[in-house]
């Protein structure tokens, strides 16, 4: 367990904004956390628990508490009774359905990756989403069709209540879209997810895809639609319209799509918006074309550009002040609000400001 003083959010997430943090302690097997807790209950110390900072916004006070940062490593698949490393497991065994557990440290990609090298489908439509599996459940991450409560079976965490470890089931979770028992209600900050589970299974992703994956398709002419195939598609995707923020400061896509009932989704399509509909005849609406269409593709605003590839990705250029993120924010959100009357909800969480010692 590696504990840091006065280091700055900034340098934790990608969005590279803000003040110091007291502590930052990393964790690196399941038992250091209840010790992390441990440290910060015995200074009456307020947590705040992080994977790889690149949904995380952070305020220019600073947080005076103590950050966790989840780095434990591990992919394992289960094979007979027991959970085998996947680099020792017997392939020639593997059968329709595979069932992996990987360690909440883990960068989501790097697990989708392995996945889709062992021929399972399932998440192949979620690679380069940016993050450690630990976070994937709370959010309940979703691109082109996909998300991860299709497939997760349960998460192993450290309940900060009871100072236990306990399994969560999936229908435990309250899954809904980026939203889940982990990051609303009374349960929100609650649990530190350590290892998540999810079932897998051979196959293809089923036409007809999400529409820019369709596009891409019928662009390129492509009948292979196996999980590896569907990966290079993705990431190709991706790479053409949202920036890596390893390389260029951002929280990936910013503002959440909106989502309306039958009716919403009817009027919305008596006024030329295009619409991803569910099976109940309700529908999702893409934010990022709404902001396209309010003309701020592109724009700079108060430091922050609106990505001229992904109008939903906000790019960092010369910000320094989360005041700054605030104006842009609230320029954006009521300039889609005056044309369209959808008001958008930004999908990166905060961490809470924090100036005093409790």
């Amino acid at each position: 367990m590696e504990i840091r003083e006065n280091v700055p959010i900034a340098s934790l997430t990608t969005m590279r904004l803000g003040g110091n943090a007291r502590y930052v302690i990393s964790v690196k097997t399941p038992g250091e956390i209840a010790q992390a807790y441990d440290f910060a209950r015995k200074r009456g110390l307020a947590t705040w628990m992080m994977g790889g900072g690149a949904n995380t916004i952070g305020h220019d006070e600073g947080f005076a508490g103590v950050i966790i940062l989840n780095e434990i490593k591990g992919i394992f698949v289960k094979q007979g009774d027991g959970l085998v490393a996947v680099e020792d497991a017997d392939r020639k065994k593997l059968g329709d359905e595979i069932i992996l557990t990987g360690m909440g440290g883990e960068s989501w990609d790097d697990f989708v990756r392995m996945a889709c090298d062992l021929g399972y489908s399932g998440i192949e439509a979620l690679s380069m989403i940016p993050g450690t599996l630990g976070a994937a459940p709370v959010q309940n991450i979703g691109a082109y069709g996909q998300d991860i409560s299709q497939v997760i079976v349960s998460a192993e965490a450290y309940d900060t209540q009871t100072e236990q470890v306990i399994t969560i089931e999936k229908n435990e979770m309250r899954l809904s879209y980026r939203r889940s028992r982990f990051n609303y209600g009374e349960d929100k900050g609650r649990f530190v997810i350590f290892a998540v589970t999810v079932k897998l299974t051979k196959g293809e992703l089923q036409r007809p895809f999400y529409n820019s994956l369709e596009r891409y398709v019928e662009k390129y002419h492509e009948t292979n639609f196996s999980p590896n195939n569907i990966r290079r598609m993705i990431c190709e995707i991706r790479r053409d319209k949202l920036p890596d923020p390893k390389d260029v400061a951002s929280a990936g896509s910013f503002f959440k799509n909106v989502f309306v009932d039958k009716t919403g989704a009817d009027e919305a399509e008596t006024k030329g918006i295009p619409i991803w509909r569910n099976a109940d005849g309700g529908g999702k609406i893409n934010s990022g074309w709404l902001i396209e269409q309010c003309g701020l593709k592109g724009k700079e605003l108060f430091g922050f550009r609106v990505s001229d590839k992904a109008a939903l990705v906000l790019i960092n250029e010369s910000a320094k002040s989360y005041h700054d993120l605030d104006r842009a924010r609230q320029t954006i959100i009521d300039t889609v609000k005056e044309k369209f009357g959808y008001t958008l909800n930004q999908e990166p969480v905060e961490i809470p400001i924090l100036t005093e010692e409790k």
